[in-house]
């Protein structure tokens, strides 16, 4: 197998890819052809197919396991395959785990790590929150750990919510320790928490898509959801502090217009939002620049609102 992040401009190649997506288009003068997305664990390749009606190309459909021959070339700086060749692979020819982006760091190790900050909860009505999904519901945790925290832009792999969960819950640490005016207890407990609502908006791999009701209700709200429903088994549980962690979890975008029903009134919220903005901007960078690595100017990229380049050092 020729993995995409191997691919140089001017190889001939014959493999194996998932057909992430597929869409029709037609050229200038009017002839269709297909547009397709290539994925496999080392990242995503456009690829098109520009006579689908050739002998050469067999029937397929999105999500399906495609071998394809082509030509590797390099389109407005991008690496493309053109498509000369196409059957769907058959059961056995491939393994499912090399098509599905996963997390470069141990899994078992990190949902450990994030269980000894669970440990840290010293209120034992938010401790039970958190226990109530990440120690006592095995199928919560299996989900949690294979989900991606994103369709796209930052830790969209296998893996990805988890990594992404643990490294806002270590800058929190950090913040607990510079500003005595946070709750530990409750900013643990909203970290941990802020994006279980993922382990519904998004289907997992290989789509990886947004389910109807993360369209119609997104994360965020999901998320209050199943932080309720964990609250309402916790007897006697203070309507206060219910209504302060479902606050962190309403304001963590911290902007309306970034999805937040609400901006952050309470310190453990504000920060919860800046642990949570910072490690989804240092990832996103993160994955440009191993996308194309380089060490020119990258061009203007729309979410960071800038023209980006590596530093010389």
């Amino acid at each position: 197998m020729k993995f995409i992040n191997e691919l140089r401009e001017g190889e001939q190649i014959r493999t194996i890819y998932l057909c992430k997506g597929k869409r029709t288009a037609e050229t200038r003068n009017g002839k269709s052809y297909d547009n397709l997305i290539l994925q496999d664990k080392t990242g995503v390749l456009d690829g098109k197919v520009w006579d689908p009606n050739s002998q050469g190309i067999a029937d397929y459909d999105e999500k399906d396991f495609i071998e394809v021959v082509g030509e590797v070339i390099n389109y407005n700086g991008k690496l493309q395959l053109n498509i000369k060749q196409l059957r769907v692979a058959r059961e056995g020819e491939f393994n499912p785990a090399d098509f599905m982006p996963t997390s470069e760091k141990s899994v078992d190790g990190m949902y450990t790590e994030l269980l000894s900050y669970v440990d840290q909860i010293e209120n034992t009505y938010l401790r039970q929150v958190v226990e109530y999904y990440f120690v006592k519901n095995e199928e919560f945790i299996k989900n949690f750990k294979g989900h991606s925290a994103a369709k796209t832009v930052h830790h969209g792999f296998a893996g990805g919510l988890l990594e992404h969960t643990l490294s806002v819950v270590k800058m929190c640490e950090y913040y607990v320790g510079a500003y005595e005016i946070l709750s530990r207890d409750l900013l643990y407990t909203a970290a941990i928490c802020h994006d279980i609502g993922k382990t519904v908006e998004l289907s997992d791999f290989p789509d990886n898509d947004y389910t109807d009701d993360g369209q119609l209700l997104g994360h965020i709200v999901i998320g209050v959801e199943m932080v309720s429903d964990a609250i309402r088994t916790i007897p006697d549980f203070p309507a206060k502090l219910a209504s302060e962690l479902k606050h962190c979890i309403i304001a963590h975008h911290g902007e309306l217009e970034y999805g937040s029903p609400k901006k952050p009134a309470l310190a453990e919220a504000l920060a919860l939002n800046f642990a949570d903005a910072t490690d989804a901007k240092l990832q996103t960078m993160t994955e440009i620049f191993k996308a194309k690595d380089s060490e020119d100017w990258l061009g203007y990229n729309r979410l960071f609102e800038s023209n980006l380049r590596k530093t010389s050092i």
